[in-house]
């Protein structure tokens, strides 16, 4: 089976989340996205986000709108783990169930040099897909940079619709707090299946 291996915080997984990594499936012909959402010690400590939801309800809400899409796989398997694995080494442990592919936005491959671990190796065993959106240019970053024109050959870049330029995970985040405005902005701004869970909770 071929999957797009597509991790982050998912803080909380957003329309842009999902639409887009279907989009791109759909595109290049994979058969599945699977959903890793990485553990809450990792986004407050490591990333420096100032709120994560708990990792339970993170995986609750990737479960919730992966019940009627069946092309989501939605995983557990860093959060289970007793500290944050790096991107290869899950990519390592899963790589016996699927034949996985990186899938990243072009935000993450300005950072693939300073920001990554084993960034050669996940390119030579697996390949990355790059989503080009925001009005990044992606090959303009891959020129200015030395190391990502290294890495070239292993990276597949394919636009995405530009909509999604102001939906962010820390927008919803926002949104949720702001009781005033937070009900519409929310529920534009992820999948259906979800609103109410955001709705109700208090940050």
């Amino acid at each position: 089976m071929r999957v797009l291996y597509f991790g982050g915080a998912f803080n909380p997984p957003t329309r842009a989340h999902i639409e887009l990594a279907d989009e791109v499936r759909r595109k290049l012909g994979y058969d599945r996205v699977l959903f890793m959402p990485t553990k809450y010690e990792y986004i407050r400590f490591e990333e420096g986000k100032d709120f994560a939801y708990p990792d339970e309800m993170r995986l609750d809400l990737l479960r919730k709108i992966a019940r009627n899409r069946d092309w989501m796989i939605v995983s557990d398997y860093e959060i289970r783990q007793e500290e944050q694995p790096r991107t290869y080494h899950t990519l390592q442990a899963l790589k016996e169930q699927y034949e996985l592919k990186l899938l990243i936005g072009t935000d993450w491959l300005k950072k693939l040099e300073t920001g990554w671990t084993y960034i050669r190796e996940i390119c030579r065993e697996f390949g990355i897909i790059v989503m080009e959106r925001d009005g990044d240019c992606a090959q303009e970053i891959i020129a200015d940079s030395a190391f990502l024109k290294e890495l070239e050959p292993y990276l597949t870049i394919v636009t995405v619709p530009d909509h999604y330029r102001n939906l962010s995970s820390s927008m919803v985040r926002r949104a949720v707090s702001a009781v005033r405005e937070g009900r519409h902005y929310i529920a534009n701004a992820v999948p259906e299946e979800i609103v109410r869970d955001l709705e109700t909770e208090e940050l």
